[in-house]
């Protein structure tokens, strides 16, 4: 018997991963049936609809995926509600052709849904969109806000109490420069890094990113704001002078891009996380859902892509943009505009002439070269700095400044001694990450190295057995099961920590080396417990960030060494 099923309905705000403009989009599971003549009659089936309701300039798009496609219709921005209805219509008679039930006829629902178009409908928005358009600035738009021009040049408006486009004073509207910072790894840090150059430059950065909203060195809201809400507060934000936006995978796949325009647009690298969702199933889609970004690349902006990563280079290269700017360790970029490592500097090449940006040694978050993940997010940052304006000096002093701190950079990349223990704290959460602090772990000596694992549930077995497998490939003496009850996703609890558990023991990791704990502050203590004078531990911290962070503080601060009362 066919299976059809509808996974998700939803509203694409802006550019996506099947169009460059707005729509509606079902997420469909296809099983016992041919997907492309299920596909073919949800296309008949969506322009019937399209035509009925008035809708005969806009079109169906398709992308297709192991056990499933993503069903698109392009419509209205104003109108974005009621494209769903229009969508889940052609998929209920799509599966009425495969012996489902039938909807009602169009034309009985097709008055339906002319009505609900209707309501939804704002004129006055599209008029203001198209002045906006014809003056040269962004536009941006949700369901409580409409607003003109981005930062100190913009004005915004209630959504449903919109002005008439001759009563804007169109003088001082204008744009900011913005920047657009995505990736599996190494986005927060590239975007506070990048908020330091501008700092630097004199200027007020506004950053959205997994950590909140800031303007300058203050933070507005906390939490996740790496979607398009977090970019549309920060880009009305009126004292921002320029925009530095962290640009999530969830977010583009759920609604789309938020920008219309952007200066700069940055890939640091794509990797294994989050596969299944949104019919995401490799990496390389996960390459093509993030180079989304490249929609709003400016006629006069460049896109920057890590050449060190096979997937990235290959998907940015089919990518149009004005230009291409290339980041990788070494020099062996396929264009001359590039930012690389020259005998142990940072290096950047354009027009033919290179610019020297310091000592790798020297910049404070690469722990003397050590940490090589950071030394590629300044790679990446120094073009996007270029190109949003920051000046070469500016660039060069928050290279030289910029620390991992718990003030500057919290959460990411964090060493402590406490009395001859050090103890490194990051969000390293996939097994790029992983292996990548490994890498850094591998060249700090010590007598003995601890690692603490734990992972969400909404990760699959096998991506939670490989992160297992990163862990360990710097020979750990000792290893730490954290159970992260916060993030359990759909899972039972105790679920991920049995498969790293089981994990540990097929790789021959001895029982007796192997410790649980019910959370990350456990795992600390749990891990100080075990440590010795030249011990080195590895705590990556999700769940509880700033509780550990304060504890190790606070140990610090006493003196505390091996042996004593962690309390």
């Amino acid at each position: 018997m066919p299976t059809l099923e509808q996974r998700d309905s939803r509203r694409l705000t802006g550019p996506n991963l099947q169009t460059s403009v707005a729509g509606a989009v079902l997420d469909v599971h296809i099983a016992g049936v041919d997907g492309d003549a299920v596909i073919a009659r949800w296309k008949v089936h969506a322009r019937d609809a399209l035509d009925a309701v008035g809708w005969k300039d806009q079109r169906t798009a398709v992308r297709t995926f192991p056990g499933g496609a993503s069903l698109v219709l392009t419509v209205p921005i104003d109108a974005l509600y009621a494209a769903t209805e229009v969508n889940e219509w052609a998929w209920a008679a799509t599966c009425a052709d495969f012996g489902g039930a039938s909807p009602s006829p169009l034309e009985v629902v097709a008055p339906r849904l002319q009505a609900t178009i209707a309501a939804e409908r704002n004129p006055a928005m599209l008029a203001l969109r198209e002045a906006a358009r014809a003056h040269g600035v962004a536009f941006l738009w949700d369901d409580d806000q409409v607003s003109v021009g981005m930062g100190v040049g913009s004005l915004t408006w209630p959504t449903h109490v919109l002005p008439a486009p001759s009563a804007v004073d169109w003088n001082g509207i204008h744009d900011v420069r913005v920047a657009l910072v995505t990736g599996s790894n190494g986005k927060t840090t590239t975007v506070r890094l990048l908020a330091a150059m501008i700092a630097q430059d004199g200027q007020v950065a506004g950053c959205s990113n997994t950590d909140g909203l800031y303007v300058g060195r203050d933070r507005i809201d906390a939490g996740d704001w790496s979607g398009p809400g977090g970019a549309r507060a920060i880009l009305r934000d009126r004292r921002v002078e320029v925009a530095v936006l962290e640009t999530a995978r969830g977010g583009l796949l759920r609604r789309g891009l938020m920008v219309e325009r952007a200066d700069a647009a940055l890939l640091t690298n794509v990797a294994s996380d989050h596969l299944g969702e949104f019919g995401v199933t490799t990496v390389d889609d996960i390459a093509r859902a993030k180079l989304v970004i490249a929609h709003a690349v400016r006629a006069s902006g460049v896109l920057v892509a890590n050449a060190d990563d096979p997937v990235v280079m290959r998907r940015a290269r089919d990518v149009e943009v004005a230009a291409h700017v290339w980041f990788g360790m070494t020099d062996t970029m396929p264009d001359d505009d590039a930012a690389f490592v020259a005998d142990g500097r940072f290096a950047f090449r354009t027009c033919g002439v290179t610019e020297d940006y310091g000592a790798v040694a020297d910049a404070p978050i690469t722990f003397g070269g050590a940490a090589q993940f950071n030394t590629s997010n300044i790679l990446g940052a120094i073009p996007v700095a270029r190109a949003i304006g920051v000046s070469s000096a500016a660039i060069r002093a928050a290279i030289h400044h910029f620390a991992s701190t718990p003030d500057a950079n919290p959460g990411r990349g964090h060493l402590f001694d406490l009395g001859g223990v050090r103890v490194f704290l990051d969000f390293a959460h996939n097994p790029h990450g992983m292996r990548a602090v490994g890498e850094m772990v591998q060249a700090m000596p010590a007598k003995r190295r601890l690692v603490v694992i734990g992972q969400a549930g909404d990760r699959s077995d096998d991506d939670i057995r490989d992160l297992v497998r990163a862990a360990i490939t710097f020979a750990p003496h000792r290893v730490i099961i954290k159970e992260m009850r916060t993030y359990l996703r759909g899972r039972p609890e105790g679920e991920v920590a049995a498969i790293i558990a089981d994990e540990l023991d097929k790789l021959g990791v001895a029982e007796e080396s192997v410790a649980r704990v019910d959370d990350e502050l456990g795992a600390l203590r749990e891990a100080l417990a075990w440590a010795r004078e030249g011990d080195l531990i590895v705590l990556p911290i999700h769940a509880a960030r700033d509780a550990v962070i304060h504890k190790v503080q606070a140990l610090q601060s006493r003196g505390w060494r091996p042996g004593a009362a962690i309390g």
